[in-house]
Formats: C-alpha cells, sequence, structure tokens
C-alpha cells in the first residue's frame, strides 16, 4: 500500500554544513530520502523547514524547500516556517500575509515549530491564530523547558496545548515529540519527559485530548512516535484505531543509515496482518490522512 510520509527534514546541499546537535554525519539529501522512501514504498514526502533564532545551525530553509520540491515534485512537499520572535515578527503582528503567502506558493501547513517559547505565550498564541485564520494546520515539537532551546515548552499534562485547542477551534495541531507521546500513558510516567517510556499503556492525557478537541492531530514520526505505539502492540491498535482520521505517518529520519523506520513499517504492517486494525484503519494512516491534507487526488 503506498505511504505518505509527512515528516522529512532534507537537504539540497548537504556537503556545505554539519548537522545541528554536534552529530558528525552528512545530512539527508534528497537521493538520500528517496531510496529510503523507496524501500518503505512511500510515494511523497513533507518536508518541514526548521527555522528559529536561538538554533543556530537551523536545519532547512524555505529556499531549500522549495528548490527539492521543484526539482522532484512528484516526491516531495512542504510546509512553511520561520521564527516568530525575529526582528519584525511579535505577539501582534498580522502573520496571515506571510502564511498566506507562503500558501500561494504551495506550502501545505506551517512546521515543524520548535521555537523555545511556553505554548499560550502570547507570540504562540498570535501564531496559531494566524495558522487557523489562514486554514494551515501547524506541526508542533514539544519541549519540557526553554533552556532546552527546542521546542514549544509545556508542562505534564499539556495544559497550555490544551488552552490553545480550546481557544482556537479551527487550529489543527499535529503533535510530535518525546514530550507529547509520553502523554499517551498514565503508569510508569518517565522522569525524563525526553526519554522513550517502556511497559504497557494505560490510558493518558494524550487519549483525553483526542476525545475532547477534535482539532488535534499526530503523526507517528521518530524514536518517540514508534516507541508509543510498539511498547504496547494491544493498546496501539486501540489508539490508531479509535483515532484513525487524525494520525499521520512519519518517519522524521536524520541519517540514511538509520533503521528504526523499516523496524516500526514492519511492525505496523503486522497489525493489519494479525487483524488487530483494519486495512480501513490503516490506509487512513499510512495515505488517506495525508491525501486530503495535501490535496492530493486519489
Amino acid at each position: 500500500m503506498k505511504k505518505i510520509d509527512i515528516h522529512c527534514h532534507v537537504y539540497a546541499l548537504t556537503e556545505n554544513s554539519s548537522r545541528c546537535l554536534n552529530v558528525d554525519t552528512r545530512r539527508m539529501s534528497p537521493e538520500d530520502q528517496i531510496e529510503i522512501f523507496d524501500k518503505l514504498n512511500v510515494e511523497k514526502g513533507v518536508i518541514l523547514p526548521l527555522i528559529t533564532s536561538t538554533h543556530p545551525d537551523g536545519l532547512s530553509v524555505i529556499e531549500n524547500c522549495r528548490y527539492i520540491v521543484d526539482k522532484y515534485p512528484d516526491r516531495f512537499a512542504w510546509f512553511c516556517n520561520f521564527d516568530p520572535c525575529s526582528e519584525g515578527f511579535g505577539a501582534t503582528i498580522d502573520l496571515s500575509k506571510h502564511i498566506g503567502q507562503f500558501k500561494e506558493l504551495g506550502a501545505k501547513g506551517v512546521g515543524e515549530v520548535t521555537i523555545p517559547l511556553y505554548a499560550d505565550s502570547d507570540v504562540m498564541d498570535n501564531l496559531f491564530y494566524h495558522c487557523a485564520e489562514c486554514d494551515m494546520p501547524v506541526l508542533i515539537h514539544i519541549g519540557t523547558t526553554l533552556e532546552e532551546k527546542y521546542g514549544i515548552v509545556d508542562e505534564k499534562g499539556l495544559p497550555r496545548i490544551e488552552r490553545m485547542l480550546k481557544k482556537h477551534k479551527n487550529l489543527r495541531i499535529i503533535g510530535h515529540s518525546a514530550a507529547f507521546w509520553c502523554e499517551i500513558s498514565e503508569n510508569g510516567y518517565p522522569d525524563d519527559r525526553n526519554g522513550y517510556p517502556e511497559g504497557r499503556v494505560s490510558d493518558g492525557r494524550l487519549a483525553s485530548l483526542f476525545r475532547e478537541y477534535g482539532n488535534l492531530y499526530c503523526d507517528l514520526s521518530a524514536g518517540s512516535g514508534s516507541n508509543a505505539m510498539m511498547r504496547d502492540r494491544e493498546y496501539a491498535a486501540k489508539f490508531l484505531t479509535e483515532f484513525a482520521d487524525r494520525i499521520y505517518y512519519g518517519t522524521d529520519v536524520s541519517d540514511k543509515m538509520q533503521t528504526f523506520q523499516y523496524v516500526f513499517d514492519d511492525f505496523l504492517t503486522g497489525l493489519v496482518t494479525d487483524k488487530m486494525i483494519s486495512d480501513e484503519v490503516y490506509e487512513k494512516i499510512v495515505y488517506k490522512n495525508a491525501t486530503k491534507l495535501l490535496g492530493i487526488e486519489e
């Protein structure tokens, strides 16, 4: 079955700079990503630029995204992004003008938003308001402290995100990160919210938020998303089935030598093979939900 990868970070000129986080590895080129796509039967991936003034080795810029999409229009789409704290931006500026311009250029959403601000700060509130006004989903990385300097910040239970979901009813938030996915379970809550908790899952904060707010979405990317599912196969099947209309398949591969994406792909396929989730649920998650978001005709 064809898939769409909602979470990619791809770079046009991989030889010109090192990755962030001081990892000694080459950035993912479009060709690297397409090679992985072909192994996973991914038809198209969404490139997410990371832009923040507090992250000087910012991973990707909009020009990079558009260059790659223009070169491989059948394999990539893109989201736009910007630093809402940079000069000229702030808590009162009309961001619809900027978001609207990117939308006209082909952007399908906003993100990955990683700016270290509280999730319900005036600046983030303004950003969320204008994303809703422009009918643009926003994909967020949730961090745990401002000192991390990576990810919008919320506390255990995600009270700040809830305030934004409640206030901006037309806003579509796509959640991501370890701090987001550790909320899947009420038991075995990790001391380190950036870690990968283990053990069986009992309904946590995420299920409550998904049931109450129809504008909350998520992607299954990275070790955080895959771990949240694979730690408890039975609960994963239940979660995926109940919220199938608001879950996106994603990988977030940062190095072509990584293999977790293949293990997780086998896990999802196994749920279908063992009839723990239906073909319909699987197809929504890996393909159909994203076709609606990207405006792809089936």
